[in-house]
């Protein structure tokens, strides 16, 4: 059935109806970690991640895939990451101290922001990140008064292009407030190629997240170019998903296709080409399962659910669809609305979604939730923050606890 397209690749359907995520049954899970619950194939992921750097490799051999951790950072996902030979890129310190503690080497760590602070780019020079991209001139500034051998810096261009997308994820257009214009990148470049400080190693590109079109995110690399000859030229991610049917982004293989061949036609054939992808990376590999709690039989019905918009905040931020299904019923059903237990009317996890006569205690199932719903969970209403459950082969473990009452205090001063 296509509903299980939009789960994890391996997702199957157990003897009695009961969905089954990398060999683990989803009642099994929610008994053992309870909801709601953060669900990641661990095998899935590790494939994806093989995925995309054979691919760029394959056709671009002085290559790197470098992880966009925002979209999930998790230390054992950043571990895992480390494990498969991804780099990973960090927008800010927090997720710095969690790559290192993951295990991923500093050379390998791309730090990004538009605002870094003083402390964000000491701890980056102090642990020997590979890059910092160069945002803006107060960076420059920053970093030759605090690099006191050398360090690699790429500069953000701004490559002017409108990509289809939500206007909160768009970044490579004019007048974002990400990098630099090309006029300014111009005197950037001018300025570092002068330091003694920092050595410019390339630039850095970025067009936007959740785009299903591969010809905009290609053209980055004709912008990028313009800019001049460098070493590296990292042309960012920003590849769409599948979350629900009518959505049909290019396969990584024709994505890494597009951006290689514009490569081939504007970039130096020595150069490095660093993608970071994200959201393509993880989004898929999780689920998120819930536990309805009441349904109310209406125009529409709302069937409500123990999480919401504590622990997926992509709906209310940006719109975005997802589906779902009843964990042991699954696809089919009337349409209900449904909806999460925070005192917001916008607290609509999905209006409009085929479910199997849902009752209180059923679990629902809500797939491709494994990029920015955990990086986004927060403690709206006193919610507890889900625990990250990792996958594999039937086995299930988890990475990252869930939240509890004295850890909603902990800061509080007396």
């Amino acid at each position: 059935m296509d509903l299980l397209g939009l789960f994890p690749p391996g997702t199957t359907v157990d003897a009695d109806g009961t969905l089954m995520v990398a060999g683990c049954r989803l009642d099994h899970l929610a008994e053992q970690f309870g909801t709601p619950a953060y669900i990641v194939d661990e095998r899935a992921l590790r494939e994806r991640a093989r995925e995309f750097s054979a691919e760029l490799g394959s056709r671009w051999p002085n290559s790197r895939v470098v992880f966009a951790s925002k979209a999930f950072p998790c230390t054992a996902g950043y571990r895992l990451m480390a494990s498969e030979g991804l780099g990973v890129d960090v927008a800010g310190a927090g997720e710095l101290v969690m790559a290192l503690a993951g295990g991923v080497p500093a050379n390998d760590i791309v730090l990004h922001g538009n605002a870094k602070s003083d402390s964000d780019l000491q701890m980056a020079v102090e642990a020997g990140v590979g890059e910092v991209v160069v945002d803006n001139f107060d960076d420059i500034d920053r970093l030759e008064r605090l690099v006191t051998g050398e360090q690699g810096v790429l500069v953000r261009l701004i490559p002017g292009i409108r990509a289809q997308t939500h206007e909160a994820v768009a970044t490579g257009h004019d007048g974002s407030k990400f990098g630099l214009s090309a006029a300014d990148a111009a005197r950037a470049v001018e300025r570092l190629r002068h330091s003694d400080r920092l050595r410019l190693d390339g630039v850095h590109v970025h067009v936007g997240s959740q785009i299903l079109d591969a010809e905009p995110l290609a053209k980055a690399a004709e912008a990028a170019a313009a800019l001049g000859d460098f070493d590296v030229y990292d042309l960012g991610g920003g590849l769409g998903v599948r979350y629900t049917y009518n959505e049909h982004p290019p396969s990584v293989a024709e994505y890494v296709g597009a951006l290689t061949e514009a490569a081939k036609a504007h970039l130096p054939s020595a150069a490095r080409i660093l993608i970071e992808p994200g959201r393509a990376m993880v989004a898929r590999c999780g689920i998120t399962l819930y536990r309805v709690l009441t349904v109310k039989h209406g125009a529409p019905t709302f069937v409500a659910v123990d999480g919401g918009m504590a622990d997926n905040l992509e709906v209310s931020l940006y719109g975005q669809r997802f589906e779902a299904t009843i964990a042991d019923r699954v696809g089919g059903g009337a349409v209900v609305d449904l909806v999460g237990r925070h005192c917001e009317s916008g607290d609509r996890l999905i209006a409009g979604v085929p479910l199997d006569d849902p009752k209180v205690g059923d679990l629902v199932a809500v797939p491709v939730t494994g990029a920015y719903c955990m990086t986004m969970a927060n403690n709206y209403n006193g919610a507890l923050r889900p625990p990250v459950v990792f996958c594999s082969d039937g086995s299930a473990r988890a990475v990252q606890r869930r939240e509890t009452y004295e850890d909603l205090m902990r800061r509080d001063l007396p």
